[in-house]
């Protein structure tokens, strides 16, 4: 257990970098909300599992908080995109498809 913990404790330090480097590297707000709540949520999920294998007696307790992670993560970064895109905030120039403008009758 104590492999598997610290190879699930790597792995989510592992994401949790990459989406703080997508937060640097993508060109608009749209794409570093996506890049870094994904990666954010699996990079938690992650370390939680590790330090679950690493201490079973909190794996009640970290189950909670990765259920809370799992729900609030995506639901917080789908309101902050959304009002990002009603306050006109810009679109990289390589963005071809807006489907909440096509869905609202705005045009993009």
């Amino acid at each position: 257990m104590d492999i598997l913990g610290g190879l699930l404790l790597v792995a989510g330090a592992a994401f949790l970098f990459f989406g703080g480097l997508g937060l640097l590297r993508m060109p608009d707000v749209f794409n570093r909300i996506q890049a870094g709540t994904k990666a954010t949520t699996l990079g938690t999920l992650l370390t939680l599992a590790g330090v679950g294998c690493l201490q079973p007696a909190w794996a009640l307790k970290l189950l909670l908080i990765g259920l809370f992670i799992l729900f609030t993560n995506p639901i917080s970064s789908q309101v902050l995109a959304r009002a990002a895109h009603r306050i006109g905030t810009e679109k990289a120039s390589r963005t071809v498809v807006d489907h909440l403008a096509e869905d609202t009758g705005e045009s993009s």
